[in-house]
């Protein structure tokens, strides 16, 4: 089974001996990014409020206040932010880590036309929801409400 890989291995480890130094800072930055959520996911679920995917528009008062320097750098800070853990989460379908959950909090950090119906089908699948709250349950928040399938949410 193995001298059946080794063509294909043969050009990967040549490939990956000469560039010994990108491997390490790729495996470096994987490890720190595998770590990160860890800790940052627990922490943006149970900030979340708990009818978030309810709504289709969120409150924007608080931001509309800033100033529009501080608005532009907020926006896109945030959503550099949720570009990562997006890349991050799609990486951990394949790696260890949680990446359906590290993906749905990126989705919900960018601005993108139509994130929020993309959102309620994640979060409608059962596995996502179930651990979306357990995670608020060990952070001492009550679940969050899913939208029914039909589409309605609360109000706009």
């Amino acid at each position: 089974m193995l001298s059946s890989l080794e063509p294909v291995l043969r050009p990967v480890l040549g490939w990956a001996h000469m560039h010994h130094a990108l491997v390490g800072w790729l495996s470096a930055l994987s490890v720190i990014v595998f770590f990160g959520t860890l800790l940052a996911i627990p922490i943006l679920v149970v900030s979340m409020p708990e009818d978030y995917f309810l709504y289709d528009r969120q409150h924007l008062k608080e931001f509309r206040r800033q100033h529009p320097v501080e608005r532009v750098f907020t926006v896109f800070f945030k959503n550099l932010l949720g570009v990562v853990f997006i890349v991050a989460g799609a990486l951990m379908l394949f790696f260890p880590g949680q990446g359906v959950l590290t993906m749905l909090i990126g989705f919900t950090l960018v601005n993108f036309p139509r994130k929020r119906e993309l959102e309620r089908r994640i979060i409608r699948q059962e596995s996502v929801h179930r651990a979306i709250n357990w995670i608020r349950a060990k952070g001492g928040k009550p679940p969050v409400k899913v939208p029914p399938k039909d589409g309605r949410g609360g109000p706009c």
